[in-house]
């Protein structure tokens, strides 16, 4: 492991951890490894290590499925290697210091309304290729209820127009058939000539979705998307996430009559335990159902 795949002064941070804390081997390389992956987000972003970069590794930990207790451990070995470099002077601030202990009080985050969906889908601008783009991406997480993670992976000959379906690739690189509704396809349809003028000659990554200078996207990006737009649609950036969407999806799927089974191979969960906590319906979605098929329901 080379200490250039670590941030700033880690490599010193590190050794305190041991030298003065008294910490165990096996205790530092946790440390060490927690700093690894948070050296990857600050690689991804061009503002240094900032509250917003922070809030966005958090982000990207969540989306990888990584539990409360988790994402709350990284989190801490973040703080102190923050806490490290003012105490010695080497920096003067510390982005993580407004920032609680990333807890949730439930492991399922509360769906959003058909209506506040339509207006994200109303913000991207059709005029524009930027705008082009957004709403093919915020449609296809939409339509498809996947994972950002399988979004950013998914290539150009995954996708088949004509079947409407996209081949996703889940967890353990395994791979699922997903039908894409009609208004993602066309919107990916009216994506894909501008994908063409921005793909570099040459050097094409193949993916779906791509950045202004023909790269494929980054798990950050779709994130930043997706809360500028609904921010424009006056939902709360605590409120909306990739992972909302693609809850919302579920949500509105098994409000709208699918089956849990079915439910469960479009999201690609292992067990269907997890899709039953995953699209917790409404009290009053609940109650219809139990008065229009229970014998004894009216």
């Amino acid at each position: 492991m080379h200490t250039d795949e670590l941030p700033e002064h880690a490599h010193d941070f590190l050794a305190s951890l041991g030298a003065e804390r008294g910490l165990a081997a096996n205790t530092v390389e946790a440390y060490r490894r927690d700093l690894v992956q948070y050296a990857t987000t600050i690689r991804s972003h061009d503002s240094g290590q900032d509250l917003n970069v922070v809030q966005a590794h958090l982000g990207s930990l969540r989306d990888r499925g990584l539990s409360d207790a988790s994402v709350a451990r990284k989190f801490a070995s973040i703080r102190a290697y923050h806490r490290f470099l003012v105490i010695d002077g080497l920096r003067s601030d510390d982005p993580t210091a407004t920032i609680g202990v990333p807890t949730r009080r439930s492991s399922i985050p509360k769906a959003l309304t058909v209506e506040e969906v339509t207006r994200i889908l109303d913000q991207p601008d059709r005029d524009t290729p930027l705008g082009i783009r957004d709403l093919a991406i915020l449609e296809f997480l939409y339509a498809t209820g996947c994972r950002v993670s399988e979004l950013t992976a998914v290539d150009l000959h995954d996708v088949d127009v004509e079947t409407k379906t996209v081949m996703v690739t889940g967890k353990g690189d395994k791979q699922r058939i997903v039908p894409v509704g009609s208004y993602a396809v066309a919107a990916v349809g009216r994506w894909l000539p501008i994908r063409a003028d921005l793909r570099v000659s040459g050097a094409d990554p193949g993916a779906l979705f791509l950045t202004v200078r023909g790269n494929r996207l980054s798990r950050q990006s779709v994130w930043r998307i997706v809360r500028s737009h609904g921010s424009g649609a006056g939902i709360a950036e605590k409120r909306l996430s990739p992972h909302v969407l693609r809850h919302s999806a579920a949500t509105h799927m098994v409000e709208g009559g699918a089956d849990l089974r079915t439910v469960q191979e479009m999201l690609g969960h292992a067990s269907l335990s997890t899709t039953q906590i995953y699209t917790k319906v409404s009290p009053e979605h609940l109650r219809e159902v139990i008065v229009t098929s229970h014998p004894r329901g009216m």
